[in-house]
């Protein structure tokens, strides 16, 4: 699985990396200022939930096919795709509001887009990492990932909310632009290793057909002892998670009475979290039964998400501990989760079985962002967000407890042995 994986290539990641930071970077400043506006100019939890489920939907549904793209084409080039789209998407925009013809369904259909493109964007960047980055230094690189993803995801919200002060919206969306052109120079630098169809024959290619493909994907999920398991589980998470998702600059503006520079403070609590946590998955080299620390550490999250609803109105402190707890345990969950995927599926199948899980974990999170908005007016946000992470520990705790998933073990070398073997049977 890392025999494309050596210093050089290493070297090139970190250097595509970077871009990709900055890239990151104008992305989320575009998705506050957007969903600020949105809570802002309407006032509606159903308004604000229905944008979620538009962005949730499209990437459930677009991902399936992005992992099999991702396998069988040149992954540069589609990098360089949908990230040049999600730029164009960005500067249409941009023109709808300079010239005054700005609505809903416009911003509607622009959060679909952005997500489309994200759909064929993540899975194609994840899928890179093992063939370029050394095995013992994945677990480490996933941190760091996290790392300063979170310290971009920090200073995002600062940095919109501050220029939300001086500048209209549609001015502060060019960021978005600059940096998919600094992204971009890397990106045409650099060699990202084709691992599956580049160097297939015709006759082969003739052979591997789309359908084939994608049930193959299927088929080495399956094979992953406990992975199902913790699909389901990350679906009825998802689905619980998503009002927050939806719902949050509502909660600030609305039900707290705060300010944009609120709904910043907030994001940038929850993104501090994110930051430590990092830290620690980037400094503790090595994990003893992941799956164990996985269970946890969701626990730990949903209580902090209960923490979060309970703040009383205006009570910012609370709120921001309650970001801070759920923040903190969300790298160490997934960066250990990614760490197990990329040392058990063969790079090859990486990007298919990575969004067919996504794909999968996601299902159910359109309902989740579709139903928020009714049941925030029905039963208050607050109360919303409480009965979501309640819910979620009762469920976790459920999985560990009844599903015998506490009972495998996905650390031992023999173990990784005997999935590669199966794997390498489907594969003939």
């Amino acid at each position: 699985m890392q025999e494309y994986a050596n210093r050089e290539t290493f070297r090139n990641y970190l250097f595509f990396w970077i871009g990709q930071l900055f890239s990151l970077l104008g992305s989320t400043v575009v998705f506050f200022v957007i969903t600020f506006w949105i809570a802002d100019v309407y006032k509606n939890p159903m308004i604000s939930a229905f944008a979620s489920f538009l962005y949730v939907l499209t990437m459930t549904v677009c991902m399936p096919l992005a992992g099999v793209f991702a396998d069988r084409i040149n992954r540069k080039m589609l990098i360089l795709i949908a990230d040049s789209l999600q730029a164009f998407v960005t500067f249409a925009l941009i023109l709808f509001f300079q010239f005054g013809i700005i609505n809903l369904w416009i911003v509607y259909i622009f959060i679909s887009l952005r997500s489309a493109f994200q759909a064929f964007h993540v899975p194609t960047v994840n899928a890179i990492i093992p063939t370029m980055v050394p095995k013992d230094k994945l677990s480490r690189i996933n941190g760091v990932n996290f790392l300063f993803t979170g310290v971009v995801q920090l200073l995002a919200p600062f940095i919109g909310a501050m220029l939300l002060v001086f500048l209209s919206v549609y001015m502060i969306f060019w960021i978005d632009i600059i940096t998919f052109f600094i992204a971009l120079v890397p990106l045409l630098l650099i060699t990202i290793p084709s691992v599956n169809q580049i160097n297939h024959t015709e006759r082969n290619v003739e052979k591997s057909s789309f359908i084939r493909e994608f049930r193959l994907g299927f088929k080495t999920l399956k094979l992953i002892p406990g992975l199902v398991i913790m699909v389901i589980l990350s679906m009825l998470l998802n689905f619980l998670i998503q009002p927050v998702n939806a719902l949050m600059p509502l909660f600030i503006l609305d039900v707290h009475g705060g300010e944009v520079g609120h709904l910043a403070l907030t994001e940038m609590a929850f993104t501090g979290g994110m930051i430590i946590g990092a830290l620690v998955t980037t400094i503790k080299k090595n994990w003893g039964n992941k799956l164990k620390v996985i269970f946890i550490s969701l626990v730990i999250a949903l209580v902090g998400y209960m923490i979060f609803a309970l703040a009383p109105v205006g009570n910012y402190y609370i709120i921001i501990l309650g970001g801070v707890i759920l923040g903190f345990n969300l790298p160490i969950i997934n960066s250990l989760y990614q760490t197990f995927l990329q040392t058990t599926v063969p790079s090859d199948k990486l990007g298919r079985v990575s969004s067919i899980d996504q794909a999968l974990s996601s299902v159910i999170s359109p309902i989740g962002s579709l139903a928020a908005g009714p049941l925030a007016v029905i039963l208050g946000i607050p109360s919303l967000f409480f009965y979501c992470g309640f819910l979620g520990v009762i469920v976790t705790v459920g999985f560990w407890s009844f599903t015998g998933i506490r009972k495998i073990d996905i650390d031992s070398r023999r173990a990784l042995e005997e999935i590669n073997d199966n794997i390498e049977k489907i594969s003939i």
